[in-house]
């Protein structure tokens, strides 16, 4: 490896000298996030003599024990990552399934847990497009998320999502259940090359809605491009040009068609493909119930809690490492229920 740093033909070659340099990058990283949890431990050690001593250091002793505990489950979280594709940037989309208002409104929910998850994750979140609708919900968005990790994170959210709710949108307060579909993509980087023909795509250019300012609502600024060979439809209304919103849909074009060859590599096309057919009962990889009772449960890690309002708020930390450690065993049996 040394000799490869060293040779003036790698640095000579920019793309091989970009990846080096980001590896670099994410290897320095790691070197002081787990220098840092060392000097953390030293820390609680020193005061946990001083304690043993008769000092009154308490209040510090439990703080440094705090920091030492969140780092080591940020460790722990790091070793799951496993795949060549953890550390990217993710794109992601959500759509509702059958049943209008209440699964659309359903889709606009999850958004915001995922925007709000991204949050608290210190991701960067880019809304590329939101097509809204009809009373209220979306009929379709795609999110980007930038930050290290971010694809490794989101990776295991793909699947159908179901909420059991009493209906805000039915006068009579009758409990209904809704379902969206997500889907988790990882951002491709520029070396990596994806082979487009352009007489494959079907390219459709119109006028923006939602939010985007008078300039972005007067012209035919927003793109949908459709792949003809795999039917993959993309779009993206959220850049001021038609030419920005262009770049971006083949950006994202090229992020899902890499995902398809990979999962069919993979021998996961079949899975993938069912769970996309059918965005309703026997596809969920997660419940939400918010009447009768007040219940998230994952339906493969069988991890639940009560508390939806800090779930539905962001705080996935939980489902996310439990859907990692099962990936990592390589989809062993679910645990007992």
């Amino acid at each position: 490896m040394n000799a490869r740093l060293t040779s003036p033909e790698v640095w000579q070659d920019q793309k091989a000298s970009q990846a080096l340099q980001q590896k670099k990058k994410l290897l320095e990283k790691d070197i002081r996030f787990f220098k840092g949890i060392l000097v953390q431990k030293e820390e609680l050690e020193v005061l946990t003599e001083l304690a043993a001593e008769g000092e009154s250091v308490e209040a510090d002793t439990e703080a440094a024990a705090a920091r030492l505990e969140k780092a080591l489950a940020e460790a722990e979280l790091l070793a799951l990552f496993s795949d060549e594709d953890d550390v990217r940037n993710a794109i992601m989309t959500i759509h509702p399934g059958a049943g209008g208002t209440e699964s659309q409104d359903w889709a606009q929910m999850l958004l915001r847990m995922y925007l709000r998850y991204a949050e608290r994750r210190g991701f960067k979140a880019e809304i590329l497009d939101h097509q809204p609708g009809e009373e209220a919900g979306l009929k379709s968005a795609t999110i980007r998320l930038q930050g290290d990790f971010a694809f490794g994170n989101l990776s295991q959210e793909t699947g159908v999502h179901r909420l059991v709710r009493i209906s805000p949108f039915d006068a009579a307060k009758r409990r209904h259940t809704s379902f969206a579909a997500v889907f988790a993509y990882p951002e491709i980087d520029e070396d990596i090359q994806i082979d487009v023909s352009p007489d494959d795509l079907h390219i459709d250019t119109y006028r923006a809605s939602g939010a985007g300012g008078q300039h972005v609502n007067r012209t035919d600024s927003a793109v949908r491009i459709t792949h003809v060979p795999t039917g993959i439809v993309v779009q993206c209304q959220n850049e001021r040009s038609q030419h920005k919103n262009k770049a971006m849909v083949m950006k994202i074009l090229k992020a899902r068609l890499y995902e398809l060859e990979k999962s069919k590599r993979n021998e996961k096309m079949e899975k993938l493909e069912d769970q996309k057919s059918d965005i309703a009962w026997g596809n969920q990889i997660r419940s939400y119930v918010l009447h009768p009772y007040r219940m998230i449960k994952d339906l493969r890690t069988r991890v639940e809690t009560g508390d939806t309002d800090r779930v539905l708020d962001g705080d996935l930390d939980e489902f996310i490492k439990a859907a990692l450690v099962l990936r990592k065993k390589g989809g062993a049996a679910l645990a007992a229920g």
